[in-house]
C-alpha cells in the first residue's frame, strides 16, 4: 500500500502541475454545463404515446383514429388507472398519455363542452411541447370538422400536464447529458493519454521493472482521474442546483454511486485504449472521435434513440453513456431508486468487467 500511495501521490503531482490538464478537467465541464444548460435546445418528431379511453364512445374513437393516422405517433391503447400511468412514465416506455374521461361524449352532447387530458414526460421539454402541440392540433381539427354542421359548436378543451418538469426548464434535459459527455471524455481521454505518455517517454520500462506490480502501475495512474472526475460531478451538480435551479429529486448517495460506477467504466475503456496504442496522438484521436460522436449520437442526449433505424438502436446499446444518461435523468428528475435502475446498473457493471478482463489479457509486462 505504501508503494501504491506513493504512485498515486506522484500522479496527483503530475496532474496538478499541468495547467492544460487542469483546464480540460475543470474548465471544459464548467463551460459545457453553462452553455448546454442555458443556450441549446433540441427537436424530435416521433413519439410513443398511450391512449387511455374511459369513454369508449364515438367521439373518443374518432379522435383516437386521427391520432393513430398521424405520422407523429405510435399509439398504444390500454385501460389503466392513474397510478399505473405514473409507473409507466417512470419506466420510460412512453412519452405521453391521452386520457378521455368516462363522460366525454355526454358532455359534448349536453354541455357542448368536454375536456381531454394530455399528460407528457417533460424531462425532454421539446418532445413534450411538440406532443402537446400536435395532439392539440388534431383535437382542434376534429372539433372544427364536427362544428361545420352544428348550430351550437362543440368545444373540446385539452388539459395539459407536464410531469417532472412543469416549468419546462431546459436544464432538465441537458444536465444529465452533459454529465455523461464530460465524464466519458475526461475519464477515457486523460487515462489513455497518461499511460501512453509513459510509453513514449520511455518511463514505462522503468515502472515495469520496478518491484511494483505492473498492473498496479496502471491502476495507480487511473486512480487520480477517478477522484478528479468525482470532483467534476460535484461541480456539475453544484452548478445545476444553484445556477440552473435543477434540484436533485432522488438519492444523492445513489447518484454519486452510479457516477462512480460509470467513471470506472470509462477508466477501464481508457486503460484498454492505452494498452492497444503507442502514441498520444492516436490515443487522443480514438478517445475524442471514438467517444465524443457516439456519446452525442447514441446516448439519447441530443437525438431520440427510438426515432433511429433499428440497427442504430441496437448499436446504441454498447455505448456506456446511454445507460448512464438514463440513470442520471431517472435519479435527478424522476426521483427513482435502485429498484427501477437495476438493469442499467448491471449493464454498466458488465461492461466494466468485460473491459477490465480484455485489458488485463492484452497487457504485456514487456515493451516491444
Amino acid at each position: 500500500m505504501k508503494q501504491f500511495i506513493a504512485f498515486v501521490r506522484k500522479e496527483f503531482y503530475h496532474v496538478l502541475r499541468d495547467k492544460r490538464t487542469l483546464l480540460i478537467l475543470f474548465g471544459m465541464p464548467i463551460a459545457q454545463i453553462l452553455i448546454f444548460g442555458f443556450a441549446l435546445s433540441n427537436e424530435v418528431k416521433d413519439s410513443q404515446i398511450l391512449v387511455v379511453d374511459y369513454a369508449r364512445d364515438d367521439a373518443s374513437r374518432h379522435i383516437i383514429d386521427r391520432v393513430e393516422a398521424s405520422r407523429y405517433f405510435e399509439v398504444r391503447k390500454e385501460a389503466m388507472s392513474h397510478k399505473d400511468i405514473l409507473s409507466t412514465f417512470q419506466e420510460g416506455k412512453i412519452k405521453a398519455v391521452l386520457v378521455f374521461p368516462a363522460d366525454f361524449n355526454n358532455d359534448l352532447l349536453h354541455n357542448n363542452k368536454a375536456k381531454v387530458q394530455v399528460i407528457t414526460d417533460a424531462t425532454d421539454i421539446n418532445t413534450a411541447n411538440m406532443i402537446t402541440n400536435y395532439l392539440t392540433a388534431i383535437i382542434t381539427d376534429y372539433q372544427n370538422d364536427v362544428n361545420e354542421n352544428l348550430s351550437i359548436p362543440y368545444q373540446i378543451i385539452p388539459e395539459t400536464r407536464m410531469l417532472y418538469n412543469p416549468q419546462l426548464k431546459g436544464a432538465h434535459g441537458f444536465v444529465p447529458g452533459v454529465m455523461a459527455l464530460v465524464l466519458m471524455l475526461v475519464s477515457v481521454m486523460m487515462t489513455a493519454i497518461s499511460i501512453v505518455k509513459e510509453k513514449e517517454t520511455g518511463t514505462m520500462e522503468i515502472l515495469l521493472v520496478s518491484p511494483f506490480k505492473p498492473i498496479l502501475v496502471i491502476f495507480a495512474k487511473a486512480f487520480p482521474y477517478l477522484i478528479l472526475s468525482l470532483i467534476n460531478v460535484s461541480a456539475i451538480l453544484f452548478l445545476s442546483v444553484f445556477a440552473l435551479e435543477l434540484p436533485v429529486t432522488g438519492s444523492l448517495v445513489l447518484l454519486f454511486a452510479e457516477s462512480t460506477l460509470f467513471i470506472i467504466t470509462c477508466l477501464s475503456l481508457g486503460i484498454f485504449i492505452s494498452i492497444k496504442t503507442n502514441s498520444q496522438q492516436i490515443a487522443m484521436l480514438i478517445s475524442l472521435m471514438g467517444m465524443l460522436l457516439p456519446t452525442m449520437m447514441f446516448s439519447g442526449f441530443l437525438f431520440p434513440i427510438e426515432n433511429m433505424p433499428y440497427p442504430l438502436q441496437v448499436i446504441s446499446n454498447i455505448i456506456p453513456s446511454k445507460w448512464f444518461y438514463i440513470i442520471v435523468k431517472s435519479i435527478m428528475i424522476k426521483g427513482l431508486g435502485i429498484a427501477a435502475l437495476w438493469k442499467e446498473t448491471v449493464i454498466l457493471i458488465g461492461m466494466t468487467m468485460f473491459l477490465l478482463i480484455i485489458s488485463l489479457k492484452s497487457f504485456k509486462i514487456r515493451l516491444e
